[in-house]
């Protein structure tokens, strides 16, 4: 339980740091502090854990129609919503699916760092 609640915290905060530099990356940075980004992050990790699971299953057949390209768009209405509702950020919808694909590629950086710190750990022990 210890280590989801941790996963659940570092994921939060990876968002908020992507969200910060699509925002940067894009030039639609607004005059939003470190607490509207962390609000962001929050949210889209919410959104993102509950809401993406159902649109995925109810879009299948759009994304098995365009070889899954259409996930895209999804993450982008998963960014777009979690802008969308944090205060002093706004986004248009274009922007946003590219944030999605700059969000993604964060997390993956990331993930893969952990995940080898994780392996080197292990062999350590």
């Amino acid at each position: 339980m210890k280590r989801q609640f941790f996963v659940f915290l570092f994921r939060w905060a990876m968002n908020s740091f992507g969200i910060w530099i699509s925002l940067r990356l894009l030039g639609t940075m607004s005059d939003g502090g470190l607490l509207t980004f962390l609000l962001a992050g929050l949210i889209f990790s919410v959104i993102n854990s509950m809401l993406k699971p159902i649109i995925i299953i109810l879009s299948l057949p759009a994304i098995l129609l365009t070889l899954g390209l259409f996930t895209l768009i999804i993450n982008g209405l998963m960014v777009y919503l979690a802008i969308v509702l944090a205060p002093n950020v706004s986004i248009t919808f274009g922007d946003a699916i590219i944030a999605g694909i700059i969000l993604s590629l964060v997390n993956y950086i990331v993930s893969s760092v952990v995940d080898l710190r994780t392996a080197q750990k292990e062999q350590e022990s």
